[in-house]
């Protein structure tokens, strides 16, 4: 498991297969930082419990798409088989640590200034245009706040739930600060989105409210609740991961295709040819 940041625990570097692993230290907080593939960036944010085979089999994807994977250990026990006693511990965990703002409103989580130095880190060993920046549930809204930085230039949100929804009024939130949030909105540079319709985790308001703000640049796949893997969650959440039906002609396969692309259009173009 990740030690808690700034505890003075020392960092345990778990082997996961296909991928180079190293503490990497910003804001003086060191997490293990996995990394595959070459080509451009793309910092994968994990989704609760942590870095299951399935969000590792999603990272070795983008990573055989052409792409340098760089994903930092945020929680829980890296290559563990995702289980509901694992996803209720860090659903708790993440309620009371301080760096993930789980119920604020209008609020930036504070773990992004250590994944925006990630990013800018990243950007300056892998060159090209800029990063790619993706997050999944309680992560998700992470790579809308890292926007902030102008090095994140793909962002994909996949069915992010922060703020967890209370009222009404969280399920419209976004999880930036109304400053942050000003600055996002007057770059040019598209967002990605990706849930299931009937996602209490991941409501659909979110996403209208993202459609007023970001406008036409603001791309949302919502996927039928049908269409999510029988052998996943009994309501489909994780839409790159656990419920994907990774096969031709499956709409979440179609969801995965377009992060993949979204990623080649922002990323493996010059600057002049994305613009």
């Amino acid at each position: 498991m990740a030690p808690a940041p700034g505890s003075g625990a020392r960092v345990v570097v778990t082997p996961l297969a296909g991928f180079e692993a190293a503490p990497h230290t910003h804001l003086g907080v060191s997490r293990v930082v996995y990394r595959a593939g070459s080509g451009p960036a793309v910092v994968i944010m994990h989704e609760i419990p942590g870095i299951t085979p399935q969000v590792a089999a999603f990272a070795r994807r983008v990573a055989g798409a052409g792409f340098s994977v760089w994903m930092p250990e945020l929680f829980g026990e890296t290559g563990a088989r995702g289980t509901v006693w694992r996803t209720v511990r860090e659903v708790a965990r993440a309620c009371v640590a301080r760096e993930f703002a789980t119920f604020a409103l209008g609020k930036t989580s504070p773990i992004t200034d250590w994944l925006r130095l990630l990013c800018r880190e990243a950007h300056a060993a892998c060159g090209g245009p800029g990063v790619g920046a993706l997050g999944m549930c309680l992560t998700g809204n992470f790579a809308l706040a890292l926007m902030v930085d102008s090095t994140v230039v793909a962002p994909v949100l996949s069915q992010p739930s922060l703020p967890f929804t209370l009222s009404p009024a969280h399920a419209r939130d976004l999880a930036v600060s109304a400053g942050d949030l000003a600055v996002i909105k007057a770059r040019d540079c598209p967002v990605l989105g990706l849930r299931f319709h009937g996602d209490p985790m991941c409501p659909g308001a979110r996403f209208r409210r993202l459609e007023e703000e970001l406008g036409r640049r603001f791309e949302g796949i919502e996927l039928p609740r049908s269409s999510g893997n029988p052998a996943g969650n009994p309501i489909p959440h994780s839409v790159l991961t656990n419920d994907l039906i990774d096969a031709e002609g499956e709409p979440t396969r179609a969801a995965l295709d377009r992060v993949l692309s979204f990623f080649a259009e922002r990323l493996l173009v010059s600057t002049e040819e994305r613009a």
